[in-house]
This record gives C-alpha cells, sequence and structure tokens, in this order.
C-alpha cells in the first residue's frame, strides 16, 4: 500500500510540473454536491448524507482523453435509519479528505458529453462501517479507488454532472456524490 501512495504522490507531482506539448489545454474543475456514504454488505440497506466539495487540475490530452489530479472533501453523517425510513443499527459514515490520480474518457460529442472516470487515490479522515457482517472503526490513511459516471453540458462542455463514487475496500464502504461541476480554463 505504502508503494501505491508513492506512486500517487509522485504522479500528482509530475502531472502538476508537466510541460509537455501533448497537454492541449489546462482548466480547474470544481465540484460540489450532496455526499453519500454506503457499506458494501447491509441487512438494512443503508446510507448516510451530507456534503461533498472536490477541485480537479485537467490536463486535456485529447478531446476524448483527461489527466485529473484532484482533491476534495466529504463528510456523511448516519440519521439511524436505512433507506425506507425504518431504524437501523447499521450505518456507513466518513469524514475525510482525499487526493489522488484519474483519466477521463469522454466521447467527443458537442453539447452533452458522457464520460467514465478511474484511478486511484488516498483518503485521510475517519471511517465507521457497522454492519451485521463488518464492523470498522477507524482514522488515518487508506487508499480508494475513485468511479465517475457522468454528463459534460454546454458548447465548451464547461458544466459537468455526474455520479462520483470512492470505493473504500479496507473501510468495507464507499463515499461518493451526486454533483454539479464548472470548468474554468486557465491558459
Amino acid at each position: 500500500m505504502l508503494k501505491k501512495i508513492i506512486f500517487l504522490f509522485v504522479f500528482v507531482g509530475f502531472a502538476n510540473a508537466i510541460q509537455a506539448q501533448f497537454i492541449k489545454e489546462r482548466s480547474i474543475n470544481a465540484q460540489i454536491g450532496l455526499g453519500l456514504t454506503a457499506p458494501y454488505n447491509s441487512v438494512d440497506d443503508v446510507s448516510s448524507t451530507g456534503f461533498f466539495i472536490q477541485g480537479e487540475y485537467v490536463l486535456t490530452v485529447k478531446s476524448w482523453f483527461e489527466l485529473k489530479p484532484y482533491f476534495g472533501f466529504i463528510t456523511t453523517n448516519s440519521n439511524g435509519e436505512d433507506i425506507n425510513g425504518n431504524p437501523s443499527p447499521e450505518l456507513a459514515e466518513t469524514t475525510a479528505v482525499f487526493l489522488g490520480g484519474k483519466f477521463r474518457l469522454r466521447a467527443p460529442i458537442p453539447y452533452v458529453a458522457p464520460y467514465i472516470e478511474l484511478g486511484v487515490g488516498a483518503s485521510v479522515g475517519k471511517f465507521t462501517t457497522i454492519t451485521a457482517f463488518d464492523v470498522v472503526d477507524k482514522s488515518g490513511l487508506a487508499y480508494h479507488i475513485p468511479v465517475a459516471l457522468g454528463l459534460e453540458l454546454g458548447k465548451n462542455h464547461g458544466v459537468d454532472l455526474g455520479l462520483t463514487y470512492y470505493f473504500q475496500p479496507q473501510e468495507k464502504q464507499f463515499s461518493g456524490a451526486v454533483a454539479l461541476g464548472l470548468s474554468f480554463p486557465i491558459d
């Protein structure tokens, strides 16, 4: 795991300092949304809601391919109920800062472009997963795997509407958001 974290920091450092000709555009993408956390295994189908914010440094290589170092924050709290509003002793909560690198594959379609993102990152914070199957109450550093699906909207694809998730295998949960983002060119 330490090798993965070191690789992540090296990747983010190089991505920030890169001046190669293959980078066509640079921009900042700011996202905000409804944060969600759910356990991998649950009898009562529980989830927690909260707040999500993230910033990305976007390096456009091709109209269909981007590299994206990111930094964000999520906090979710359980209300003691399952998704149907029934009381439940199960819960999954997160309060964490996360960073990492990912890439985006986008269909180069005008005005409405669907995309998928994959990557690797690290989270620092407090993670709680209590279900009939797992009991995890952990603070500190953990790795995560970011996955996102969404649409880029507008003439220059400046608006981003998506589902962003961070799978955390050690914590037996995933966190994420339904988020709205805006891109700001910096070239």
